[in-house]
């Protein structure tokens, strides 16, 4: 990673309440958590995959040329009719064919449950970021929602396999809150 993107999604989440921290560095399955705080009500909703350019601050990260197409999924983790999370993953386009060509046919279901069931995936430390509106991912993660806030709390780490590489971005809507 270069000097500009460390500096941009920062290695531990500042100014916030103890509730949102607790969320935010959680480094186990956020899927596992959400079931066990939804009685059986959780689902994932997929409302994008496909092969798309990645967001600005990712293109370091994941070794992609800014014309580079990556396989892009952004899913919502919902408890009961509620969104309370937006994740977005990018997998390098070579990549598709090794460690993580399996990902093509997820659907509904959870990238959590893959990634933290295999005990050869590794993970990276969790970065995070306070996003706003100049944020790609705000916007999308706002869609869902009946207001925009002000600003979402995301995290993101790489995980590998075989070496290579899936980014993961989990930004938490303000409904994660209200979770017990």
């Amino acid at each position: 990673m270069n000097p500009a993107q460390l500096s941009d999604w920062h290695p531990a989440p500042s100014s916030m309440s103890p509730r949102v921290r607790g969320w935010l560095q959680n480094r186990g399955s956020l899927t596992q958590l959400i079931q066990r705080r939804c009685c059986g009500e959780f689902s994932v909703k997929p409302v994008f995959q496909s092969l798309a350019t990645v967001c600005d601050d990712e293109l370091g990260v994941m070794n992609l040329r800014r014309d580079e197409l990556a396989l892009v999924r952004e899913v919502y983790l919902y408890c009961g009719e509620t969104p309370v999370v937006f994740a977005h993953s990018v997998v390098a386009r070579k990549d598709l064919r090794g460690a993580w060509r399996s990902l093509i046919g997820l659907g509904n279901k959870s990238l959590g449950t893959v990634l933290f069931t295999n005990p050869i995936v590794k993970r990276t430390p969790l970065r995070f970021k306070k996003l706003t509106a100049a944020h790609p991912l705000f916007i999308r993660a706002c869609r869902k929602l009946r207001g925009q806030p002000g600003n979402l709390w995301a995290r993101r780490s790489l995980f590998t396999l075989h070496g290579q590489s899936i980014l993961v971005t989990e930004v938490f809507l303000p409904s994660i809150l209200e979770l017990a």
